[in-house]
């Protein structure tokens, strides 16, 4: 994909929901930092650890755990420090002006498809945490998030979203490209792929591969802390977590609370058999050149 690069004084705030190269993104609160020439040219370190999600797959959940993990299951950190200052999006403008001054946190989180990524990382052995979740979920769970988010696209129905997502009309794109697009990375060393499911099924054995896999050795006590710490409750009621100091004007927490259930299958008392139907045929027919195997809803 050819990318126009911009100089800063080129781009301006979104003041409404906009597609670029045909993935939507939200207004306000980000600017298009990765289309201008800081980002092409912002260098990763090679003890970078990107985390990738599409939303709604278990990012903030995935951010408490590697907090956890640096730590060595000390939940001083997670109790101290906002969940975004440990492992700030650089897709979003403030972060990343906070990245290239100040370098604080191993963590990078990011939501963005990978051709948005800036050349350094093609370039860079960064390790990636991708983590993949049954888009079935994703699609109530962010019908349920986006409607109460003042800057993004507001979908009338459930109904209405499932068509936007089925058509890739959502916050971030489609799902299947951007599965598609950071899955080509499957076979480095220096990418790890996880499952929300996996995380629920054995989160304990998960733990313990995601440490191996950033170099760092967690004895039975550190792992117990870990568990005990991420936990939906005590994420729940931590406030550096809950995200409970966003502004209302932002994130209407009542209607679209950060912590919802926290449950996998919820699909299942939301979609009709006809929309599950038709999705898994659409999903057989866009995910057919991947191994099943990589996907645990299979």
């Amino acid at each position: 994909m050819e990318r126009k690069i911009l100089r800063r004084d080129e781009v301006r705030k979104f003041d409404k929901n906009v597609k670029i190269h045909d993935v939507l993104f939200m207004g306000v609160t980000l600017t298009p930092v990765f289309l201008t020439e800081e980002w092409h040219n912002f260098e990763f370190a090679e003890e970078d650890v990107l985390l990738v999600t599409y939303p709604k797959s278990g990012t903030h959940w995935m951010m408490e755990i590697l907090s956890l993990i640096h730590c060595r299951g000390d939940p001083k950190w997670v109790q101290s420090e906002f969940i975004w200052n440990r492992a700030p999006w650089i897709e979003v403008d403030e972060c990343f002006n906070h990245l290239k001054k100040n370098k604080c946190s191993p963590f990078i989180s990011s939501h963005l498809p990978i051709q948005f990524m800036p050349e350094s990382f093609f370039k860079s052995k960064v390790k990636v945490i991708y983590v993949i979740r049954n888009p079935k979920d994703i699609i109530v769970s962010g019908y349920l998030f986006w409607k109460g988010v003042s800057y993004a696209q507001k979908a009338e129905s459930l109904d209405q979203f499932y068509d936007w997502f089925m058509e890739g009309s959502v916050p971030y794109g489609s799902w299947f490209d951007h599965v598609h697009g950071w899955l080509s990375m499957r076979e480095h060393d220096n990418f790890l792929l996880l499952s929300y499911e996996e995380l629920k099924r054995d989160l304990r054995n998960t733990v313990k591969k995601i440490s191996q896999f950033l170099g760092v050795e967690l004895g039975l006590e550190a792992i117990d802390l870990v568990l005990n710490n991420c936990s939906f409750q005590v994420m729940k009621n931590n406030n550096m977590s809950n995200y409970s100091s966003i502004d209302e004007s932002i994130v209407n927490k009542k209607e679209s609370p950060i912590f919802r259930k926290g449950v996998t299958g919820d699909w299942k008392n939301h979609l009709t058999v006809a929309q599950a139907e038709t999705f898994d045929k659409l999903y057989r027919e866009k995910m057919k050149d991947l191994p099943s195997e990589l996907f645990p809803w299979d």
